[in-house]
């Protein structure tokens, strides 16, 4: 039993590091953005976005705005008059009212509207800079199988999905991924609230998270199907565990980590989209030799609550479609 244990530890480290050292692998976004020029333009303006614009904000704030107030609005007697005792208590209090007030204000009219739309635009942004880098993985798998160029490379998109029913599945896939992730979060936060093993678990939680949405956009151009992709994570659990995404929450404010992680994330995806993770896993599986991996049912949860609530959806969608047709 040790010899079978130390055997999986010695598996799980080294598939780890192998997660870990292909997450961090942010120099292939120069290679995608040198091949693709929607590429490069789509990832700049990420930056521009969430970082100019957005942390540049919070900067403002924190560098120009609040020390500003403080000066007008001062928070300390020794400001307002030499006298001992301080005889202006309330006037304190109307002026920390008055900073407090400002500066809501300030993030309900700038920060919170800039944050639903960075969110908002980013995502869509995502899934352009993920397709573009598809398709350069594409046409560079296309030009080593065929160096003469004897056959046309790619130049778009495909969807694998044809007719009606291609499209239902199509729909229905995009929606079961919304909702695992919605629900996977939900989870993440309530296992956060736990005593003692609350954060580093929430940590560990959320580096599966962010892997597995990084390799959604990937996983979803190649046509790979919502159950491969979690036989696949709940058996290499090690590998998709490397990603250090999860670390921007953990050293920042909640504001300025969803800027930084805005700015990392592309890189993030243009990293896993590059990432060859079944041939890396099938080549660290061969340590295992005749040895069954050890799984970790990551999802199973929001995976049975993601799938009876899609049913539920098609189910309640069909019988209101059946209840008008007989009217």
């Amino acid at each position: 039993m040790i010899d079978v244990l130390r055997v999986l530890s010695k598996h799980a480290f080294f598939l780890w590091l192998s997660g870990f050292r292909e997450a961090c692998s942010l120099h292939r976004a120069f290679f995608f953005c040198k091949r693709s020029r929607k590429l490069a333009i789509r990832t700049g303006q990420c930056f521009i976005l969430n970082g100019l614009i957005f942390l540049g904000s919070i900067l403002l704030l924190n560098s120009v705005i609040k020390p500003i107030l403080f000066s007008i609005l001062p928070h300390d007697c020794r400001q307002l008059s030499s006298s001992v005792p301080c005889d202006f208590q309330r006037t304190l209090k109307l002026y920390a009212f008055l900073r407090s007030l400002l500066i809501e204000i300030f993030y309900v009219l700038w920060f919170y509207p800039l944050y639903l739309f960075s969110f908002i635009i980013s995502s869509l942004w995502y899934n352009d800079i993920a397709q573009q880098a598809f398709l350069v993985m594409e046409d560079t798998s296309h030009a080593k199988e065929h160096p003469s160029g004897s056959s046309t490379s790619t130049t778009a998109f495909v969807d694998k999905r044809e007719g009606f029913e291609g499209f239902v599945i199509g729909l229905a896939e995009q929606i079961y991924s919304v909702l695992l992730l919605i629900f996977f979060f939900i989870e993440v936060s309530l296992v956060g609230l736990l005593p003692y093993i609350g954060v580093p678990a929430k940590f560990i939680l959320l580096s599966w998270m962010y892997s597995y949405y990084c390799f959604e956009y990937k996983w979803n151009l190649a046509d790979f199907g919502c159950k491969e992709r979690l036989e696949l994570f709940h058996t290499n659990w090690a590998f998709f565990a490397g990603s250090p995404c999860a670390l921007a929450i953990f050293f920042f404010s909640p504001l300025v980590s969803g800027g930084v992680m805005a700015i990392l994330f592309p890189l993030f995806v243009l990293s896993a989209t590059g990432t060859q993770e079944r041939q890396l896993i099938l080549s660290h599986g061969k340590m295992m030799g005749s040895r069954e991996p050890v799984k970790i049912p990551v999802f199973y949860a929001v995976d049975i609550l993601a799938t009876w609530t899609l049913r539920h959806f098609f189910s309640a969608t069909s019988h209101g479609k059946s209840d008008d047709k007989a009217h």
